[in-house]
């Protein structure tokens, strides 16, 4: 809509996980490092979690595409699966197929298929995403599955990908040998004020802008407090300031702009200091009520 007010090619703050825009920031490209050394030099199993919207996505569309075109890759995003019903889909996401619903039968196909790959030294990777919601027993499986190997090489690859919440289940005692396996686990953070001003500006030049087209400090520093660094976060409040501008036919991305946006999409009250006092009543947890009991100090007096 506002693309060409503003000389744009393109829309520069879709929320897809499109890897044209990839911003290498510290944390990211160390997440892409080290998932491809763990890939490349067989280490067996990893895990990526971050918040919503931190790119864990992204990250891991731009490991399949740094990957060797000899890695045979598959991805399992039902995250609602049993044991066997993981050992099924897995099965399927590699092409195996005339297998019985049998767990033993399940397991043996897949480990003839992988063996078959390391023949033709081919590697193989599975990606499990929103692994945060898989039950227990599921996440196990996926122990023993890592397990197949030869003397010498782990014969799959497995990245579990999830928000928070997977680094607590990761830690539950019931998955101790798991835990074990695991060669990384890295947390995607928040991008910093800097990193959030360098990404903005990425955005909009991959998206064809000149440069006269820029947030101004303020702007970003809004932005940057609003998302907490999340980039899908910026993105949202990012696009909603350039509407605004274009609305009121301006080329000024100033503050008042991405205030005015945030009021799009968080209603006409929203304000920070509410969400922060919000926010720490949360942390706090419930009040506990105090009950005020009466002073007996003449009680025994005659």
């Amino acid at each position: 809509m506002y693309e060409r007010w503003f000389g744009l090619q393109r829309a520069p703050f879709e929320n897809v996980p499109d890897t044209g825009f990839f911003f290498g920031s510290g944390g990211h490209n160390e997440a892409l490092a080290q998932l491809v050394c763990c890939v490349e030099q067989r280490k067996g199993f990893a895990m990526l979690s971050g918040e919503i919207g931190a790119g864990k996505t992204t990250v891991t569309r731009a490991l399949f595409k740094r990957l060797d075109a000899r890695t045979i890759t598959a991805t399992v995003t039902n995250s609602h699966l049993t044991g066997v019903q993981l050992l099924q889909t897995v099965a399927k996401e590699f092409g195996i197929e005339g297998v019985r619903p049998s767990r033993p039968e399940l397991i043996e196909a897949i480990n003839r298929f992988l063996v078959e790959r390391l023949a033709e030294d081919r590697n193989v990777l599975l990606l499990v995403d929103e692994a945060q919601d898989l039950p227990l027993a599921t996440l196990e499986e996926l122990r023993l599955i890592s397990n197949l190997e030869t003397e010498r090489v782990k014969l799959i690859q497995i990245i579990i990908v999830g928000q928070p919440e997977l680094r607590a289940k990761i830690d539950h005692p019931g998955l101790r040998q798991l835990r074990q396996r695991l060669a990384l686990r890295y947390h995607l953070k928040g991008l910093s004020l800097e990193e959030t001003r360098n990404y903005i500006d990425h955005r909009l030049q991959i998206a064809g802008a000149a440069g006269a087209l820029r947030f101004s400090d303020r702007a970003v520093n809004t932005i940057w407090r609003y998302a907490r660094g999340i980039p899908r976060l910026i993105n949202l409040a990012s696009d909603k300031t350039l509407l605004v501008a274009y609305t009121e036919q301006s080329r000024k991305l100033e503050q008042a702009a991405v205030m005015a946006g945030l009021r799009e999409i968080e209603g006409e009250d929203f304000d920070f200091h509410a969400r922060e006092v919000e926010e720490a009543a949360e942390r706090m947890g419930p009040r506990r009520t105090f009950l005020r009991m009466p002073f007996f100090g003449s009680l025994g007096r005659s």
